[in-house]
């Protein structure tokens, strides 16, 4: 997101889809399989089908009342009886697909259940309606797939290269574009690695039940992969581990019985530097967030105007905003991340007016295949409205806004206004 169930964006962010449960059968083991996966495929499917009567028995007793009912075993995790380390298996595979880490664990959120219940009674998910909707679904990952019994989680780096942050952040002529979303859209990316590496363990094992995840679903991805041993909780809510926050996270939900891991301790001490960095105070404690102050919730998932109070605070960050993140010392040790996240359409280090002046058309053709094309044209135009009044101005600013002044759109024109004014109100250096 146990401390608290919120999370950021880019790291599984705010999702919103239920996505039903399916099974997916495919051929054997493919012809060339190389080392663990030779060999293995019979026994093991004979193995997980024992498995599944045994489960499929054990949970008939637990519905029983019948005080004769005599008592069965569950199974215990994949791999005990013939020896195969299943999660040094599958962290290997995992690292070949392009991801940077992965581990198991347990569908229990039982711990998260009265922060997140607590997060939502003070509404401090602001607009997001989902969030409350389908909280239960996120605390109970058996009702979202029916019959889970493990979570597989991963990380995958995403540090794109590109333009010093600080140095954008202090160039009030530029634009701040959170680095996740500098480059591609990562949903699609990942759903598609978890789905190669599930599709590989079933060509090794036989069929199974499960279900891939990334941002897709009501998920609590940052308490699962703190149970998976992948990191821990850092006091600005998202994951840390010792090379920092820059990941997504992505999960497999499944039937298969698969050993857990243990979790990490929390390694941030003392550390404040998140808390005190926030520019709008979101972070109003350790491990709790306001999401209604939130820039990444002010620029992303909020749709209407942007509060007043809250504007001459965003600067020139346009989508989101990294600042909890680039001044953690874990991030000292961030490695770059995949090169699919590098930056596109000179995002990194784009101006203002640069970005101001693309119509909608520009916006959804430059932004194919980006994670802020969802806010549309019109909520873009309302971001850089708000950081060009933020910023030195000048002649061709001013020219820039009042071509605004007509735009159809209310919002649009609300925030166009309130930077002129901003800017005129001015004196000059």
């Amino acid at each position: 997101m146990a401390q608290t169930p919120q999370q950021g964006p880019h790291q599984g962010g705010f999702p919103t889809a239920q996505i039903p449960f399916q099974e997916h059968h495919h051929a054997p083991l493919h012809q060339g399989r190389q080392g663990l996966t030779q060999g293995l495929g019979s026994s093991l499917i004979r193995q997980m089908q024992s498995r599944r009567r045994l489960v499929m028995i054990g949970r008939m007793h637990e519905l029983d009342s019948t005080e004769n009912m005599p008592q069965t075993t569950l199974p215990g995790p994949l791999g005990t009886e013939d020896g195969t380390d299943w999660p040094t298996t599958l962290g290997q595979w995992a690292r070949e697909l392009g991801f940077s880490a992965l581990g198991i664990a347990r569908p229990d959120l039982s711990r998260a259940g009265p922060q997140l219940h607590r997060w939502l009674e003070l509404g401090r998910h602001g607009h997001m309606d989902y969030m409350a909707k389908h909280a239960d679904l996120r605390l109970a990952p058996e009702r979202l797939v029916p019959n889970t019994l493990s979570v597989i989680s991963v990380l995958q780096s995403y540090l794109p290269p590109g333009a010093d942050p600080a140095q954008i952040l202090a160039d009030g002529e530029r634009a701040y574009v959170a680095r996740y979303a500098l480059g591609r859209d990562y949903h699609k990316l990942l759903r598609s690695r978890l789905q190669k590496l599930a599709e590989r363990l079933q060509e090794t094992i036989g069929p199974f039940g499960f279900r891939c995840f990334a941002d897709s679903a009501p998920v609590l991805e940052v308490e699962l992969a703190g149970q998976a041993g992948l990191g821990w909780r850092g006091k600005h809510t998202l994951l840390l581990t010792r090379q920092g926050s820059w990941h997504f996270l992505g999960e497999i939900y499944t039937d298969l019985p698969l050993p857990a891991a243990q979790p990490q301790t929390n390694h941030c001490g003392q550390c404040r530097r998140c808390l005190d960095v926030c520019p709008t105070g979101a972070i109003l404690a350790p491990y709790e967030l306001d999401a209604r102050r939130c820039i990444s919730y002010l620029t992303i998932e909020l749709h209407g105007p942007i509060p007043e109070a809250f504007r001459p605070l965003l600067g020139n960050r346009i989508y989101g905003c990294d600042d909890c993140q680039l001044v953690c010392p874990w991030n000292r040790f961030a490695t770059p991340g995949d090169p699919q996240f590098s930056p596109r359409e000179g995002l990194d280090a784009a101006t203002l007016l640069q970005l101001f002046a693309w119509e909608a058309t520009d916006f959804n053709d430059r932004l194919a295949g980006s994670p802020i094309r969802r806010i549309g044209h019109e909520r873009w135009l309302r971001n850089i409205a708000v950081a060009l009044g933020n910023g030195p101005g000048g002649p061709a600013v001013m020219q820039a806004l009042r071509r605004r002044l007509d735009h159809p759109s209310p919002l649009v024109r609300e925030h166009v206004a309130w930077a002129l004014n901003r800017l005129t109100g001015k004196k000059p250096d």
